[in-house]
């Protein structure tokens, strides 16, 4: 099959998987991941008086304080709260060292007591421990796994080497309150297909001044949700845990970035083949994404326009999550709708059992 074939055989697959039901989409080969097709396997949801148990597989942390503060505040939502062993490890500006990180995390998933895993905070360190990490047994002790930012190369490695479904949300030291709180119950203890749109805060204005979307290509698309903080996932590029994106929907976020480094990553994607066939993309927040100094600098949008435009399927930015204080949780590897013209995602079915 030539080249010009080939690709209209992909765009005419990645097409028909945008209104598939979620078992015609896992039964689709346009919807496959490296280690399993469509939709990733579902963790069982939580209730009250369940254990988790907090690990920090990245930064150290800095002040005692943040881990006591994410214990109380997931005790507040009624759980028993356990602290992996180098919580309080450091090396370096790390955790502990690369095999102390991969045994609390190993660890936790293979304690038949703990019902979910949580990333106490991101930084730099996930993709260290990604080739120490026990995938066989973690594949048989499916649980919750909640995380953001360096926490994407957790969340996409698990889902490519086990099939298994995570979520990206607010980590245990991120601002818990009432928001967050419901997002949690909703999404991960009742079980909701919740959709994520945008709220007008808390102004006086006729109109929305600020937490604005942008549409850059209008339409719906449905596919597995893979993705997050665009610079670690691009750092998975040509590696074992990076996910297969045709078909699916693209989910992307950075912070403290200049503009000409997404420009830098998004072209590692679009010259590496990624973004060819992906289903649809959503970009969150970028967060203190400034130009930077030079003669000038582009904006982000003319950016988002120059990579996102010519793929033609439903794209859309400035959605609510990322390095934000009201971080919706999205489920990676889970199955959704995006439309770009609403600008809201929305989930299909459940995202536990």
């Amino acid at each position: 099959m030539d080249r010009r074939s080939f690709m209209k055989t992909l765009a005419a697959g990645a097409v028909a998987t945008q209104f598939m039901s979620p078992s015609q989409l896992a039964a689709s080969p346009f919807a496959g991941g490296s280690s399993a097709l469509g939709a990733g396997r579902l963790p069982k949801r939580l209730k009250t008086g369940d254990t988790v148990r907090m690990v920090a597989p990245a930064s150290a942390v800095q002040d005692r304080h943040h881990v006591m503060i994410a214990k109380e505040t997931f005790e507040q939502l009624g759980f028993k709260v356990q602290l992996g062993n180098y919580v309080f490890g450091r090396h370096g500006y790390l955790s502990g060292t690369d095999e102390e990180r991969a045994e609390d995390v190993n660890a936790a998933f293979a304690d038949d007591a703990v019902d979910a895993v949580i990333a106490v905070r991101g930084g730099w360190g996930c993709n260290r421990i990604l080739p120490l990490l026990d995938y066989p047994m973690i594949k048989q002790n499916n649980k919750v796994l909640l995380g953001y930012s360096d926490i994407t190369s957790l969340m996409n490695a698990l889902y490519v080497k086990t099939g298994m479904a995570s979520f990206h949300g607010p980590n245990g030291f991120s601002y818990w309150a009432d928001f967050q709180a419901q997002q949690f119950k909703d999404v991960i203890m009742a079980g909701k297909a919740t959709t994520m749109r945008n709220y007008k805060e808390k102004e006086e204005t006729l109109t929305m001044m600020t937490n604005r979307t942008t549409t850059v290509t209008g339409g719906k698309a449905q596919g597995v949700l893979v993705g997050g903080n665009l610079t670690v996932l691009t750092s998975l590029c040509g590696t074992e845990y990076f996910p297969d994106l045709k078909g699916k929907i693209l989910m992307l976020e950075d912070v403290g970035e200049s503009i000409y480094r997404i420009d830098r990553f998004l072209s590692q994607l679009q010259l590496a083949g990624h973004l060819e066939g992906v289903a649809g993309i959503v970009f969150g927040h970028c967060t203190e994404c400034d130009p930077g100094g030079g003669f000038g600098s582009f904006t982000l949008h003319e950016i988002f326009e120059h990579y996102f435009k010519p793929l033609g399927v439903p794209t859309y930015t400035g959605a609510q999550f990322g390095h934000i204080r009201d971080n919706h949780i999205l489920p990676v590897g889970h199955v959704v709708e995006l439309d770009a013209d609403a600008a809201t995602l929305s989930l299909i079915g459940a995202a536990v059992t």
